[in-house]
């Protein structure tokens, strides 16, 4: 009987296994269209950025910064620490391939035996090992697994988009505060002249040269200067607090060794094949695993409306004595049950609804994240080509206001025109520097812009030196015959797959975490 019921069982263990399959829909790429060319491309190469594209404005400082916010920023931690629990996720759920064992034991005394009250009461000792395993009929498990791999991907992309728009941030920040700066030295030397100018026009009113309405309208514009030096000085703490966090540590002072207009502005970035657009952006390769994520969660949904079979298995000892627990011979017992919703008020399949609809809308976010990329690099193309007019437009504005505030000044000393010609003329050679910087700063920032929406290429060496060795590896060659150089960024993952050393450097980690945790929770009973 016991070979007979092992037989039946192994049977039925080999027949599901071969025509289980896997519900729900499987998963293909979400069809897009793409345009042949962006519209405002003048250059049409298919060249795409391949580098750490911040390099180009050559400026040390600004190296620095990034590479240390790319270090410390707590949002890139964050997703950082997102990766890890998306790859236990998946652990987690491709332990649900195995069956689960486990261990019971009990001790007790009763006159209860097995539904019949006895005259006397009895000790009762016993152990054992228990196996469950539910067959993976349906694709349960498969499917909950195929969505837990998309959803690592899915965070290994987040903090890519992350680290994208960090960079932006800090490298916005940084020439807002240059520009901060150059605006407040503007301030400063406009309040200087000014001030002189309010000396001199003071004088000539003490000897009656002048009316008095010419001091106070020179009174005016020297306080229109001074009041801009405190505004930009404001402006230049909160750009450095802000640099400050972004860099993960408290807000405080930035220390910057150049000037706004000592910053070299880059040529013109081809914006490459459109195409490529969709393999080099972070978020539309995140919304695409998401997708894929929600697609087979579907499946899961459609598996839990079919039965569930399980096998399950016991071997264990049991006595009245506990020094005859060991010797009175081995139990065991072998099984198989059925579990299957029968009516549920349509509950199963409202499951399956919402689960379509979640996919439906998490492939709307894909095609929008899509359309999105293509708008930001068609407006980065447009917006670097007509700041740059503008830059151009701005220079003449300020060659011309200087030499009208100096053409003003020269006829108000020899009594041609009043004073108001003269305030006028201040007031736009003023504006017009100030408005050069803000401009400038404004150029710089659209190419910081565009290279985001292109999706840049590698962030740091180490990331396309791993990249190398995977590369070659694959085609089985010698990692330093590579030109790395050529190695292009085309939404690659380099450390999915975590090495020997880094898997014992999470180990310890770890260990390290709960000899503090140990350490802590001492400290707090011994200072109860």
């Amino acid at each position: 009987m016991r070979n007979n019921l092992v037989k039946y069982l192994s049977i039925l263990v080999l027949v599901t296994t071969v025509l289980s399959c896997a519900v729900g829909p499987n998963y293909h790429k979400p069809k897009v269209e793409s345009p042949e060319i962006f519209r405002f491309e003048k250059n049409k190469t298919d060249t795409i950025v391949n580098l750490n594209w911040w390099n180009l404005f050559h400026d040390q400082v600004l190296d620095s910064l990034i590479y240390e916010a790319l270090r410390n920023n707590k949002n890139v931690l964050i997703a950082a620490s997102r990766i890890e629990q998306a790859r236990a996720n998946v652990g987690y759920y491709k332990a649900d391939y195995g069956p689960k064992i486990g261990v019971n034991a009990e001790a007790g005394r009763s006159n209860f035996l097995q539904g019949i009250t006895q005259d006397d009461a009895t000790n009762v000792f016993a152990g054992n090992a228990n196996l469950n395993w539910e067959l993976d009929i349906w694709g349960k498990v498969r499917r909950s697994n195929e969505a837990a791999k998309a959803d690592l991907l899915s965070t290994f992309y987040g903090k890519r988009a992350v680290e994208l728009s960090l960079i932006s941030e800090v490298a916005t920040n940084y020439f807002n505060l240059l520009d901060y700066k150059a605006r407040l030295l503007i301030s400063e030397n406009t309040f200087r002249s000014r001030d002189s100018a309010l000396a001199i026009i003071t004088l000539r009113y003490n000897k009656g040269i002048i009316p008095l309405i010419d001091v106070n309208q020179a009174q005016v514009q020297q306080s229109i200067a001074k009041a801009a030096i405190p505004q930009f000085k404001r402006l230049i703490a909160f750009t450095e607090h802000n640099i400050s966090v972004l860099l993960g540590k408290n807000p405080g002072e930035i220390l910057v060794n150049t000037s706004l207009l000592d910053e070299r502005i880059p040529d013109s970035i081809p914006a490459g094949i459109p195409s490529d657009l969709l393999l080099r952006r972070p978020d539309i390769s995140q919304y695409e695993q998401i997708y894929k994520s929600q697609n087979a969660k579907i499946g899961v949904a459609e598996a839990m409306r079919f039965p569930s079979i399980s096998l399950t298995g016991l071997l264990g000892v049991g006595s009245t004595d506990l020094s005859t627990v060991l010797s009175s011979g081995l139990g065991w017992g072998a099984g198989a049950s059925l579990t299957a919703p029968l009516f549920e008020w349509g509950k199963n399949v409202r499951r399956v609804d919402i689960e379509r609809e979640k996919t439906r809308q998490a492939l709307f976010s894909y095609e929008y994240s899509v359309l999105n990329a293509f708008r930001e690099v068609q407006d980065g193309l447009i917006e670097m080509q007509t700041l740059k007019e503008e830059l151009l437009a701005r220079n003449e504005q300020v060659l011309a206001a200087e030499s009208a505030r100096g053409l003003s000044e020269l006829r108000y000393d020899k009594g041609v025109t009043s004073y108001l010609e003269v305030i006028e003329t201040q007031r736009q050679e003023f504006e017009a520097k100030l408005g050069y910087s803000q401009n400038y700063s404004v150029v710089l920032i659209s190419y910081v812009n565009f290279y985001k929406a292109l999706g840049g290429g590698w962030i740091t060496p180490e990331e396309q030196n791993k990249y190398a060795v995977q590369k070659a590896k694959e085609d089985n060659l010698d990692v330093n015959s590579l030109d790395k150089e050529s190695l292009i960024y085309e939404g690659q993952i380099v450390d999915l797959n975590l090495s020997p050393e880094e898997v014992q450097a999470r180990k310890d980690q770890k260990k390290e975490e709960r000899k503090i945790n140990r350490a802590r929770n001492k400290e707090d009973k011994n200072n109860k």
